[in-house]
């Protein structure tokens, strides 16, 4: 039982640690990102807690973020479908990138680029928490100061993925700039493909209701 609850203990400090962690890969994002996968810094179980917090965050901004900067027409709103269009491009990503970046001798793991996206991430909530309370009592002359900030926090979680996946594929500047391009394009591909397969899906579903149809009007 001692021995149990050592490892719990262990387990837990490990997990409170690769936390926080995801501030010194914000701060230093090369050596930090390195040592994520490298040196084994990360744990997956603090890249989920990230992407729940990011999710988390996207949500409770539609609530209580001041009608002033954020304009929310509920009627319109599928809760699950915001969940997944948050899901669904971060999947699209890791799958797009890694599967290029494995063709041409990239480093990096499927959990790993995952992860590490993850921990880019972390800059999000991070930002957008204070943001959310502070848009209640600003005005709108004062809101350039949150427009910006907001801004920015997402523009330097784009830098640290791409800083993030460099690191992780030991890819130079040039080559990790052009894999980054080419994930994009890649998880357009893949749209394409879903698109067209649902497609087809759809009117094979739409041929079969009719015949049986068409059946049952004959009987």
């Amino acid at each position: 039982m001692i021995a149990n609850k050592s490892k719990a203990l262990t387990g837990r400090a490990k997990y409170v640690d690769s936390l926080k962690f995801a501030l010194y890969c914000i701060s230093h994002p090369l050596d930090g990102f390195w040592d994520l996968t490298h040196e084994k810094r990360g744990t997956m179980a603090a890249a989920n807690t990230i992407l729940f917090a990011t999710i988390l965050i996207r949500i409770l901004k539609l609530r209580y973020t001041s009608f002033l900067f954020l304009a929310v027409y509920w009627e319109g709103i599928n809760i699950f479908l915001y969940i997944a269009s948050i899901l669904f491009p971060l999947s699209l990503w890791v799958v797009g990138n890694w599967g290029l970046t494995t063709l041409f001798d990239g480093k990096g793991k499927l959990g790993q680029v995952y992860m590490a996206t993850c921990y880019a991430l972390a800059i999000y909530p991070l930002v957008q928490l204070p943001l959310m309370i502070l848009s209640n009592f600003v005005t709108v002359e004062e809101g350039a100061f949150y427009s910006v900030l907001s801004t920015l926090s997402v523009i330097y979680a784009g830098i640290l993925i791409v800083v993030a996946m460099g690191q992780i594929h030991e890819f130079s500047a040039g080559k990790n700039i052009l894999f980054t391009i080419a994930s994009l394009f890649a998880m357009l591909v893949m749209i394409f493909i879903l698109m067209v397969f649902f497609s087809m899906i759809t009117q094979g579903i739409a041929y079969f209701v009719s015949l049986a149809k068409e059946f049952m009007f004959r009987i």
